[in-house]
């Protein structure tokens, strides 16, 4: 019987442990371009040389110093510095349509 629980609960604690998920949220609106924002359990860090931009489009720091925050706009990765940067850029860019 107490083999049967061992099992039991090493099964538990290995599905729970391969449970992550991977949330994708798609705003699009007929005949423009499409922003895509993906929330990963596991969040990837992204260099400099992994986006378009040298410095964040909207307070101006290098992205050298540090990419806090991405998203993908128009098929190129831009970085951030902060996610109040890129909720502006997002915001600034969907009304400029």
């Amino acid at each position: 019987m107490k083999y049967i629980y061992t099992i039991v609960f090493g099964l538990i604690i290995f599905s729970s442990c391969n449970n992550q998920t991977e949330e994708t949220s798609t705003t699009a609106v007929p005949g423009e371009d499409t922003v895509t924002i993906q929330e990963n359990a596991q969040q990837t860090k992204y260099t400099p040389e992994m986006v378009v931009n040298k410095h964040d489009m909207t307070c101006g720091m290098p992205v050298t110093a540090g990419i806090s925050d991405t998203c993908h706009f128009n098929g190129n990765a831009y970085g951030f510095c902060s996610a109040e940067c890129k909720a502006e850029f997002l915001t600034k860019s969907m009304k400029s349509k």
